[in-house]
């Protein structure tokens, strides 16, 4: 029932854009189809996932309104405290069991659970539970898949380290803000 309102969902959101978004292109892909990318390793900031899938993007469907990509993250996986400074975001929670902070608000979200919030709403995640979470993110429109583009190479390749200095340049470059690497206070 899960996969059946997930791909509901998809289809609606998909041929919503696809009427507005000109030049667009019908995209179906199976779990692991769609360009998928290796995180450079980050130092000091948490990585959730070496590996992960944009499937829905400017680039690769022409969507002007729509991102959407996917990743497991392992137990113990961490996704930083961030806002995305400009898109609105949903995760759809397929397995597992993620502890979500939003703002200053926790929840414990269980496979199935579908988490929304408006742009700049401070978020982390982590995998609380001894599954993997598979995760769907979905953004009101593009921008942030440039910060992962830019901190990530293609799948097999080489993935070098990237330095804090890069790190800062990425997250401007897809409109996000990442609390460890704020300024500190003074």
């Amino acid at each position: 029932m899960k996969k059946i309102i997930l791909l509901i969902v998809v289809t609606l959101l998909t041929v919503i854009c696809s009427a507005q978004s000109q030049g667009a292109k019908t995209v179906v892909l199976e779990k692991n189809e769609g360009e998928a990318r290796v995180r450079r390793p980050r130092g000091s900031l948490p990585t959730p996932t070496a590996e992960f899938i944009l499937k829905v993007t400017p680039e690769n469907s022409g969507s002007k309104h729509l991102v959407l990509g996917a990743e497991d993250i392992p137990p113990g996986g961490v996704i930083p405290k961030h806002k995305h400074l400009e898109q609105d975001e949903i995760l759809l929670v397929q397995t597992g069991t993620a502890h979500v902070t939003l703002d200053d608000k926790e929840y414990d979200v269980h496979a199935g659970g579908t988490v929304f919030f408006p742009a700049q709403t401070w978020v982390s995640l982590k995998n609380i539970g001894t599954d993997s979470i598979s995760l769907v993110f979905i953004f009101s429109a593009p921008g942030f898949e440039k910060n992962m583009r830019c901190g990530s190479v293609p799948a097999g390749q080489t993935a070098p380290p990237i330095n804090t200095d890069e790190l800062k340049a990425c997250a401007h470059e897809g409109h996000v803000e990442y609390e460890a690497l704020r300024p500190a206070a003074k």
